[in-house]
């Protein structure tokens, strides 16, 4: 058994099937960590995967499809893995869209994806991504970006707006704690699927949570920050371009909480 699998419309993709996708560039797409054969929040990746078909397409899958095509990928490897869902239309890019040109559904699967150790230093670059609210595809800035960092010593990079607004981090959402509650930046971002599952479950154990505007003069007074995907609810971050943040080692076990909160559910 394997954990490399692709599978497009419920079967199992051919090269010829994979040809015409190489460095296609419109499409959109969700990604989670599958354990035990089961996913946290398979309710909110279906309505992302719904939501940005409908902004892309103007249409969108029934949520019974996707997760009849998961099914037999996931059979196909080991009980934990990384799970990748991609829409995309049978025309491809730099084309025009119709009304019935068939959405086409691929899955992939890989080998889990262990928790990034930090803490972590983020450069900061002012960047805005197009569609920010979605997951899709081709956006070499994101690596251009994180490579840059590295370049430069740190270990990824965060985003500011042209008005100075903390947004996101390239691959990453950012939560901080300022002692007493959690606060998400409050800038054009991708919500994540792990954000918006920590966020219901640190509201169902009565924890604080605030969208406030940041900039980077802000964060001297916050108590502590984190980047979380769909590999991690948190992982430190202890500076952000020159300014240092505290160790908050409470505030990122209470996010891990949160998410271990949130149930497994079978496709």
């Amino acid at each position: 058994m394997t954990s490399f699998v692709v599978h497009l419309d419920g079967r199992p993709a051919t090269a010829e099937d994979l040809a015409p996708l190489a460095f296609a560039g419109y499409a959109h797409f969700t990604a989670a960590q599958v354990r035990g054969g089961r996913i946290r929040g398979l309710d909110l990746h279906l309505e992302r995967l719904r939501a940005a078909s409908d902004e892309l397409f103007g249409r969108a899958l029934p949520d019974d499809r996707v997760r009849a095509a998961l099914r037999p990928a996931l059979a196909a490897g080991p009980p934990d893995l990384s799970l990748t869902v991609f829409v995309h239309e049978s025309v491809g890019e730099f084309t025009p869209g119709g009304d019935g040109t068939p959405l086409r559904l691929l899955v992939r699967t890989g080998p889990p994806a262990p928790e990034p150790a930090g803490p972590l230093a983020l450069a900061v670059v002012e960047y805005e991504r197009v569609l920010p609210e979605v997951k899709h595809v081709g956006e070499v800035a994101k690596t251009l970006f994180l490579r840059r960092a590295e370049r430069e010593g740190f270990d990824d990079a965060a985003f500011v707006d042209r008005a100075g607004r903390i947004g996101e981090a390239t691959i990453w959402n950012l939560a901080f704690w300022d002692g007493a509650a959690v606060v998400w930046p409050a800038a054009p971002v991708l919500g994540g699927t792990t954000m918006a599952v920590v966020r219901r479950q640190l509201e169902r154990l009565g924890v604080p949570q605030h969208d406030r505007e940041l900039t980077l003069a802000d964060l001297p007074a916050l108590a502590g920050a984190v980047v979380m995907n769909s590999w991690t609810p948190g992982v430190p971050v202890h500076r952000i371009g020159s300014v240092e943040l505290p160790a908050a080692p409470d505030f990122v076990a209470l996010l891990h909480r949160a998410y271990q909160a949130e149930p497994l559910t079978t496709p």
